[in-house]
């Protein structure tokens, strides 16, 4: 087995091998389902509420990326801002420091009040956990232009505004793909939080039904659920990174 294959291999000989102590450890020391669920048990709910559990997986996944188009949108917008102006960089970019460090949990209850029990949260709750990471990148890709590139296609009649667009978009794109799996996780977080607060609907409205009714192997369902969601949207990012920039990674995949 080459390298190649045995890093494809890797996190699933890894994934099996916590799994099976997982379930030995449950199995050995006899602990009950209400307080650690074995994976066999939650594999048993996950096969006996399918359907709830698929009706709920599809609700928090479209509110989820609700929220994150709509980051995208505005992390791309506002990192463009603060990336092509020394003084929009030094005057907004402590602001979103601040606000990124807010507590999102602690934003719910205000939306509750704004926009009720529902999807409203869900989605503002997912953009504003994602936008943050997607910004940042932006502005980190369009500012750290190098100088003496500008200097040379100042000097060959380039205007600002065309070594932004030409250039400095181009060498921003393998830092904006890394925001977007880093953002798609967090949205998912922000989501299954918003649902477990304000929701009436979807995984996280479903864990914490479950959660109340101290039905644990369904609550880990929901978990399992969510990871595979995050997990399936990052390397579908990753692929789309792979054949798109791939010119930005030569030099690390060499070998």
């Amino acid at each position: 087995m080459n390298n190649k294959q045995l890093e494809r291999w890797a996190p699933w000989v890894l994934l099996a091998l916590v799994i099976a102590l997982w379930q030995a450890v449950c199995a050995g020391f006899s602990v009950p389902e209400f307080i650690f669920p074995a994976p066999l048990a939650i594999a048993q709910a996950m096969a006996e509420f399918a359907g709830p559990i698929a009706e709920a997986a599809w609700k928090t996944f479209w509110v989820t990326m609700v929220g994150f188009g709509l980051s995208i949108v505005v992390g791309v917008l506002l990192g463009f801002l603060v990336g092509s102006s020394r003084l929009a960089y030094a005057a907004v970019y402590p602001l979103l420091v601040a606000f990124n460090a807010v507590p999102k949990a602690a934003i719910v209850p205000i939306l509750i009040v704004w926009f009720g029990i529902g999807i409203g949260p869900g989605i503002l709750t997912a953009f504003l956990i994602s936008f943050f990471p997607i910004t940042v990148n932006m502005a980190t890709g369009l500012a750290t232009l190098e100088p003496e590139l500008e200097d040379v296609l100042r000097v060959l009649g380039a205007k600002r505004r065309d070594v932004l667009i030409k250039v400095g978009l181009p060498r921003s794109m393998p830092y904006f793909f890394a925001s977007l799996k880093v953002s798609i996780t967090l949205a998912f977080v922000g989501t299954v939080l918003a649902e477990m607060t304000a929701g009436d609907s979807g995984i996280g409205y479903l864990m914490q039904s479950a959660g109340s009714q101290q039905r644990l192997a369904l609550a880990f369902a929901g978990l399992v659920v969510i990871g595979a969601m995050a997990m399936a949207m990052y390397e579908l990012f990753s692929y789309v990174e792979k054949h798109t920039t791939g010119w930005a990674h030569r030099g690390s995949q060499a070998g």
